[in-house]
């Protein structure tokens, strides 16, 4: 325990906030093959599936994002004669609550397409499907402008045989955002970097705090209009011989959201930690620690460093800096990585750094 304590002045302690980025990516092959389908996870609940990047009975499976779908009652194809219809409704229902601020009057809202509720007329996302994202992977956010997925939106009829790639991207994400979302920012995604900023045609959202991507089913319509009847073959993951519409409102949440895994071409995007720091510079003076509190330091009262020479100059060596709360109770310890000489006629200033 130290027995001579210094105070820090106001000048001796600085805070900094630096970003760490990590590289994401997912192969389509992970989500659709790699483990013959012993790493997707289905639940007896049926509102989800899960998908890990090994067998996921495995210890060292690690859980990687979920896949889900729904639409809202005011959707056009809600009936109480779909599959899982209540259960589509409420999963639509739950992700708008949670990413969608409410109306005035307390309702859910639906997504809209560029975000903005306060525009009268604007398109909506009335169905669609989610990727919910893991916080092993997104760690605090997703690194705005750097989210990317692609997709198989060809009409073949077997999955040897699927065409038409579709590459999805928050473009111009890093400079326009929006942040009226009760989990923070999130960008619009389009199918092409010359269509950033033209929010009609945004094909859904990168919800970037959340980690949660939301995606209009019009992306399977390879091309066509938009209409239900134009959307590609979707299906079972071995045959796509549904339409987006008929696997949307006949399937099971599960196999729709296998539907969708069997046409994943690849997902990537960079993480972020924050990680906040606080910086201690610890000052030793002139006339500071020049001395050892260690009893072997004397002998005979006599400081055995200097020798025979009571001319010579005390000498200490610093090897430990300890940060002390205001009583003196032992908070924090910093090891020097060698012995640093001290003496009358020299300062040390000390950098102590405290990541959290």
């Amino acid at each position: 325990m130290a027995t001579t304590f210094k105070t820090f002045l106001n000048n001796d302690i600085a805070t900094t906030r630096t970003l760490l980025h990590e590289a994401i990516p997912i192969t389509g092959t992970i989500a659709s093959g790699t483990y013959d389908g012993n790493n997707i996870k289905n639940y007896s609940h049926g509102m989800f599936q899960s998908v890990y990047d090994y067998p996921y009975l495995s210890s060292s499976a690690n859980h990687i994002f979920d896949i889900t779908v729904g639409y809202a009652a005011a959707s056009g194809i809600a009936s109480t004669t779909n599959t899982q219809d209540t259960k589509k409704r409420n999963v639509y229902d739950q992700m708008a609550q949670v990413l969608v601020p409410y109306d005035i009057s307390g309702n859910i809202n639906v997504f809209d397409q560029n975000g903005n509720l306060q525009e009268t007329g604007d398109a909506k996302f009335y169905d669609a499907f989610f990727l919910n994202f893991s916080r092993l992977l997104t760690k605090d956010e997703v690194k705005r402008g750097t989210f990317s997925v692609t997709f198989f939106t060809g009409g073949a009829t077997t999955a040897d045989g699927r065409t038409d790639s579709l590459t999805i991207s928050d473009y111009g994400a890093t400079s326009s955002f929006l942040s009226n979302s009760p989990t923070g920012e999130y960008g619009l995604l389009y199918t092409a970097s010359a269509d950033a900023g033209t929010t009609s045609k945004a094909v859904g959202h990168i919800y970037y705090q959340a980690g949660i991507c939301a995606l209009t089913g019009a992306i399977f319509s390879n091309g066509a209009a938009g209409g239900a009847d134009e959307y590609c073959e979707f299906g079972t993951p071995a045959e796509f011989l549904s339409s987006y519409k008929a696997v949307l409102t006949g399937a099971a949440i599960q196999d729709f959201a296998s539907s969708v895994r069997n046409r994943l071409v690849n997902l990537q995007f960079n993480n972020t930690t924050e990680l906040n720091s606080t910086i201690y510079f610890c000052r030793a003076n002139t006339g500071d620690y020049n001395y050892s509190a260690n009893p072997t330091y004397l002998s005979a009262s006599k400081i055995l460093v200097k020798g025979d020479n009571p001319f010579a100059e005390p000498v200490s060596y610093m090897t430990t800096v300890g940060l002390y709360s205001s009583n003196n109770e032992l908070l924090a310890v910093a090891k020097l990585s060698e012995p640093l000489k001290k003496t009358p006629s020299n300062e040390l200033t000390l950098r102590v750094r405290l990541d959290y």
